[in-house]
């Protein structure tokens, strides 16, 4: 069995005929919540001798229920899916949202699964996860219809972190405030963008700082601003501590589209072409214009040594 298998839509699966445990929702983020739920569903499938899948939708229901506001995601889907590999799933199965979808009734939904996937053991969802037209079902209608048709339902408790329950929403909320502390104990892990190192204009060079131009555009931007960083690389097995802005670089142009320009504190082996992952620390300053370069230069030297700080390098 291929460890990164996909599908779109429930029609097009063909897995192995091994029991099959499913972890069901829309795993933005991935978040310490979500990794219960997954765990869970591993778990059982490891026990059991059966394969563990996951069953998350696309696009997001916001699309279709807030058409003026929808949610911007945490994660892209390619990257969400290495994370779930990582996890120990073995397909992600992407059920197509579509009004159709959104309007089967939730008695309906555990029936609509064992038709599509005969294999079908087990099933794991979060306590307040909901489905269904009008969201109307519930982890009670959902044990309810798996003990008819012989299907276990795992109904994993909401975790709770930083004095509330974990959600998708509260780290959204946290890292566009720049709370990146907060919300990586929320995720469970440092919140990171990966890319493409983009060749730059060499500003950051001629005045000092070089810095690696990341070519990374997140649905959900994290606030524009200086944050202390790790660097990981496929050329070092080791992180790199850093400095990075992340934003529209008002001192030296009038860009539209915000950038993450990281500055390696020690001898730095990435150039243009590499792919790299930048993991958030800590949120030192909001993003400001300077009155010229000099005056950039300036602050950028006092952000290098407190980030020196930071990493005990000074």
């Amino acid at each position: 069995m291929n460890a990164q298998l996909q599908f779109t839509g429930l029609e097009s699966v063909r897995l192995p005929a091994r029991p099959l445990h499913l972890a069901i929702g829309m795993f933005d983020g991935v978040h310490r919540g979500h990794r219960a739920v997954i765990a869970a569903a591993v778990e059982a499938a490891r026990s059991g001798g059966g394969q563990a899948a996951v069953l998350t939708f696309w696009p997001h229901p916001s699309i279709f229920f807030r058409a003026d506001n929808p949610t911007r995601l945490l994660m892209a889907p390619a990257t969400k899916a290495r994370v779930l590999h990582g996890l120990g799933i073995e397909a992600i199965i992407t059920q197509n949202f579509t009004p159709e979808f959104a309007r089967m009734a939730a008695e309906d939904f555990l029936p609509h699964l064992c038709r599509c996937l005969p294999q079908l053991a087990g099933v794991y969802v979060g306590d307040n996860w909901r489905f269904g037209r009008g969201r109307s079902g519930d982890s009670t209608l959902l044990q309810a219809s798996g003990q008819k048709l012989g299907v276990t339902v795992g109904s994993v408790p909401r975790l709770t972190g930083s004095g509330g329950p974990i959600s998708s929403t509260r780290i959204r909320a946290l890292l566009a405030a720049g709370e990146m502390s907060e919300a990586n104990e929320l995720l469970g892990y440092a919140y990171f963008a990966e890319g493409v190192i983009m060749p730059g204009k060499q500003l950051g060079r001629t005045i000092g700082f070089p810095t690696l131009n990341l070519a990374w555009a997140p649905e959900l931007s994290p606030r524009h601003g200086v944050y202390t960083v790790r660097v990981i690389g496929r050329k070092s097995a080791a992180s790199l501590p850093g400095v990075a802005n992340y934003g529209l670089r008002p001192t030296v142009e009038q860009a539209t589209e915000p950038r993450l320009e990281v500055h390696v504190l020690t001898d730095c082996p990435y150039v243009a072409g590499d792919e790299i992952r930048v993991e958030f620390l800590r949120f030192m300053r909001p993003e400001m214009k300077f009155s010229d370069v000099a005056a950039l230069r300036a602050q950028i030297a006092s952000d290098r040594n407190e980030a020196l700080a930071d990493f005990s390098l000074r």
